[in-house]
């Protein structure tokens, strides 16, 4: 069963946070265009992502964790000032896995987040 998402982006290390050492960036072990592991838990950080990046990380991770059958995703875009919020929710009415979507509440993340409800693959998409 796959458990992550292959993604390429370059704001992300696979190995964890981004630590500075006393002696500066290692800059020959960060490969910024090198692919990063996400884990299909059905939540979206967007933090770490560059605002270009957003459209495919969002597109690629929801079609993974539908893959995977992880049909209910929060994805953080954070409140700032609503454009990645505004890119977020104007995307996912144009993807056809998309069931509904809906701002979360104040619990989960206020409109800093958008729960995502995915449609089930059905037999013969599960099987291509």
């Amino acid at each position: 069963m796959r458990t992550s998402a292959t993604a390429r982006r370059p704001s992300i290390s696979s190995r964890g946070p981004l630590v500075a050492s006393p002696e500066g960036p290692d800059e020959e072990a960060f490969d910024p265009e090198a692919p990063v592991e996400l884990p299909l838990d059905g939540i979206l950080d967007l933090h770490l992502f560059r605002p270009r990046d957003v459209k495919d990380v969002v597109t690629e991770y929801l079609w993974a964790c539908r893959q995977e059958g992880v049909l209910d995703v929060r994805i953080i875009h954070g409140k700032g000032t609503g454009a990645l919020r505004r890119t977020v929710q104007a995307l996912l009415p144009k993807l056809p896995e998309v069931e509904s979507f809906r701002s979360a509440t104040e619990v989960d993340g206020g409109w800093g987040a958008t729960w995502v409800r995915l449609r089930p693959l059905e037999a013969q998409e599960s099987q291509k």
